[in-house]
């Protein structure tokens, strides 16, 4: 089959690899349909995140049952299903808690000697543990197959920040980034019932899906300035709830200085350079907490489905530029050059 692979920064390649093949009597092979460039795919992209040369890239996709173990009992061939992005035995403490990233058979796609998203087909380990059923006939829905792709990763990762900052009916909520996840963050916001969401964003394209998604206000500014602006929009208070969806870190000061005291963080932008934006001391006094992390999707999956099935959320626009398989090196370079928010890929 074919799969995208990264040999060196900015260095993306399509190439012939082994098809996947059943390993475990619990695994299965699923032709991927449809898959996508993830903004954290961009560390390693720009060698900024470690990987080897020739390692397989990608954590997000959905398709189509191909083979199943003979020890997988609720998938069959045939079966349109989405992986959430790290697989989980389904048995664990920790999956039965709704940790799945914590799983300790569990794995990320694209780890050193697994399959990615980003490729003709995936060998699932666990299968009944990671996957999840979708409905036949979303596979001939164009639009619902490219919303339901977003569960997989951005609309949970979204989901989890909203649920850390703790986002409540009537809330005020600041989300800090315009990036997939961050807009994701806007619909987990005015899901959750949020009053008042404050999208912090410099790009009218995006801030546009932002307001589209359910933000009501839109402050186009960093630093210093955006922490003014939100103090200004809320009467000097800051918001309740704040969603950080970068990982850098001013995005995490902006984040502290723009919470209400006795507010709190939801942070899932993941964390790269070397400082942290926090300041503890100013975090205690103040009373703001901070939760959040590595997303548990697959916990997510079951909640979010019916509602991306009946229309109610729809993550679909946050993907704005769609290639074939032999399009993906230049899906990174669009998203790395900024002129796409997230890339579908279509095997």
């Amino acid at each position: 089959m074919r799969a995208t692979t990264i040999h060196a920064p900015f260095d993306m390649r399509v190439e012939d690899v082994p098809d996947p093949e059943l390993q475990q009597p619990t695994d299965v092979v699923v032709r991927v349909l449809r898959a996508c460039i993830c903004g954290s795919d961009l560390w390693a992209y720009r060698g900024e995140a470690e990987r080897q040369p020739g390692q397989r890239i990608g954590h997000e996709f959905l398709g189509i049952v191909e083979e199943a173990g003979a020890e997988v009992s609720g998938f069959a061939p045939g079966d349109l299903v989405v992986a959430p992005f790290v697989w989980s035995d389904g048995t664990c403490e920790y999956c039965a808690e709704g940790l799945q990233t914590s799983c300790p058979r569990g794995g990320f796609w694209g780890s050193p000697g697994s399959d990615g998203g980003q490729g003709e087909a995936v060998r699932v380990p666990f299968a009944d543990g990671t996957l999840v059923k979708l409905p036949a006939g979303a596979a001939s829905d164009d639009r619902l197959l490219t919303a339901l792709l977003a569960l997989s990763d951005v609309l949970g990762t979204g989901h989890h920040a909203a649920i850390g900052a703790g986002v409540t009916r009537g809330s005020t909520v600041a989300v800090v980034g315009d990036g997939a996840v961050g807009l994701c963050g806007v619909l987990a916001a005015r899901r959750l019932g949020a009053e008042r969401i404050i999208a912090l964003g410099r790009h009218q394209v995006r801030t546009d899906i932002a307001r589209t998604f359910g933000a009501t206000d839109v402050v186009a500014a960093r630093g210093d300035e955006a922490v003014a602006a939100v103090r200004e929009l809320t009467d000097g208070q800051g918001a309740h709830a704040v969603i950080e969806a970068v990982g850098t870190e001013q995005s995490m000061r902006t984040a502290v200085g723009i919470a209400r005291d006795g507010g709190a963080i939801g942070y899932v932008g993941v964390p790269h350079g070397s400082g942290t934006g926090l300041d503890l001391s100013l975090m205690f006094d103040r009373n703001i907490a901070l939760r959040g992390g590595v997303a548990p999707v697959r916990a997510y999956i079951p909640e979010l489905l019916p509602d991306v099935l009946d229309g109610t959320v729809d993550p679909s626009p946050v993907f704005d530029l769609t290639v074939g398989l032999d399009g993906v090196p230049d899906g990174y370079k669009a998203m790395d050059e900024r002129t796409a928010l997230k890339v579908l890929v279509k095997p």
